[in-house]
């Protein structure tokens, strides 16, 4: 796993290095230089003519120090600075006046020539104000040259903490992020003016996050064998947990044959499915592995004996909203015992009866895309789109749940927790049937004896990992949700631990 801090976070790590550890800023800085020309130099952006653009903070100090280490190579290099002399850090004019010294050609007006690379180092991650005047003009320049384009830690105008644009942003090819990358630079917008992002170490060590609950994280595919559920050589279907899908109303098959198939595709040992008398067929003859067990309507003795049968519950995939299904979830709300996943349908019940949920000791992960979470919170899906972070997290602060807040950008929280933000995944997933995929493997993961926050993370990422896989079978456009479930099995082929 890694850390994706924001800008008041990243300060704070900052500050323990240099006034804690005793190491010096400059040091740092000099440090930051020395990785963005190498980051540089191994994508081959030709610096043959560089232009700089430096504030007057340390974000500008770096840009000086590299623009210096640049020219030492023997590169033709510029700097533009677009900050104020009164303004300037103690860190930033040391570099200035060492810049000075060896002849770099330094100016504040925009020039009229061409680059081969614009390096933005105007304003680091503590931006908060929207970018205006000047500052604006210049960015809005850099961006329409012809060239090659990176970022010193987050490109200017970029919100460290939501990947809001302040106004303007530069827009790069590369962001070179000091210690880890921040995650404005992975939330949208911010995405799309950061481009490629790689995190290097100057030292300042991610482990000071770990007592930080408030700093989010994400997984890389490498992290997926030690997360994934062990598989022993003396084991039973019973040894994998027991899944009960309450799921699909009359015409909703789908949505019972993708989440279940999923949950199985993820390791669960046994799934039964609870679903409208008229999927019985489909349910059979798609999925044969499968328990089928079916309902005219609210059966309270039927429904209280599958919730004792099962290890893990997931309700809500193409339930229906009927009085029948807000019956089904609410009893479901009082009597289960095991962890349960509510999607879909069922959260769109669920957010007429935010009592129970509050009154709920059921252990309990949702799972809703910005509109549901719209109806479960009040709130706008903009206001959700840009602080979901925030939002998400004082969701699971009011509610004793796990919240899987799902988008391109998808969040896991649960509150004590860093916030899981999912950094894998694709356009081509946007498809009917992807969330019942989603649900299936959350569910199965849970049944097979995960911790309900970790089932989730998990859950999430192999889900995204699934997409990527599948884009890359059959392209943006055609991908089904049942190439998903395809997709997650080709990941855990190729990430198997092997039997313990």
């Amino acid at each position: 796993m890694r850390y994706l801090p924001d800008g008041v976070q990243m300060r704070s790590a900052d500050t323990y290095t240099i006034e804690e550890l005793g190491v010096p800023s400059i040091v740092l800085m000099e440090r930051a230089a020395l990785k963005v020309v190498e980051a540089m130099h191994e994508r081959e952006i030709d610096t043959a003519r560089t232009l700089v653009v430096c504030g007057s903070g340390n974000n500008g100090g770096d840009g000086f120090a590299v623009a210096r280490l640049l020219a030492e190579e023997g590169m033709h290099v510029e700097v533009l600075f677009a900050g104020k002399e009164t303004s300037l850090s103690r860190e930033c004019a040391i570099q200035k006046k060492i810049a000075e010294r060896m002849g770099i050609k330094i100016f504040t007006e925009i020039p009229q020539k061409e680059y081969t690379v614009i390096i933005d180092a105007v304003f680091g991650v503590g931006l908060s104000r929207e970018i205006t005047g000047r500052y604006c003009d210049i960015i809005r320049w850099m961006n329409g040259q012809d060239c090659r384009k990176a970022a010193v830690d987050i490109p200017s105008g970029v919100c460290a903490r939501t990947g809001q644009i302040l106004g303007t942003a530069f827009c790069a090819d590369l962001t070179v992020s000091m210690a880890c990358v921040k995650a404005g630079c992975e939330l949208f917008p911010g995405k799309k003016c950061a481009g490629e992002t790689v995190a290097v170490p100057i030292g300042i060590s991610p482990d000071f996050f770990r007592s930080d609950p408030e700093v989010c994280f994400t997984y890389d595919r490498a992290d997926i064998p030690a997360l994934l559920p062990p598989r022993k050589a003396d084991s039973h279907k019973g040894s994998y947990g027991r899944v009960l899908m309450i799921t699909g109303s009359r015409g909703m098959a789908g949505a019972c044959y993708l989440s279940a198939r999923a949950a199985y595709a993820v390791g669960a040992g046994l799934v039964q499915v609870y679903t409208a008398e008229e999927n019985r067929m489909v349910i059979q003859q798609l999925l044969p592995e499968a328990i089928v067990s079916c309902y005219r309507g609210y059966d309270p003795e039927q429904l209280s004996a599958l919730l004792r049968w099962a290890d893990t519950v997931c309700i809500g995939c193409g339930l229906g909203t009927t009085g029948a299904s807000e019956d089904i979830l609410l009893h479901t709300l009082r009597e289960a015992d095991t962890p349960c996943i509510i999607d879909a349908d069922g959260l769109n019940i669920l957010s007429r009866h935010m009592e129970a949920l509050k009154k709920s000791s059921v252990p309990l992960i949702l799972t809703p895309h910005m509109k549901e979470m719209s109806r479960l919170t009040g709130r706008s899906v903009a206001e959700l789109a840009e602080s979901r972070l925030d939002l998400v997290r004082k969701f699971t602060e009011e509610y004793p749940v796990v919240c899987v807040l799902k988008d391109s950008r998808t969040a896991a929280a649960m509150k004590g927790r860093h916030t899981f933000l999912n950094l894998a995944g694709n356009s081509a997933m946007a498809k009917a049937g992807s969330g019942d995929v989603l649900a299936g493997v959350i569910t199965g993961l849970s049944a097979q004896g995960m911790e309900l926050f970790e089932s989730a993370c998990l859950g999430v990422f192999l889900h995204a990992c699934g997409g990527d896989e599948a884009r890359g079978k059959k392209g943006a456009y055609s991908v089904l949700a049942g190439d998903l479930i395809a997709g997650i099995e080709a990941v855990l082929r190729k990430q198997d631990r092997g039997e313990e």
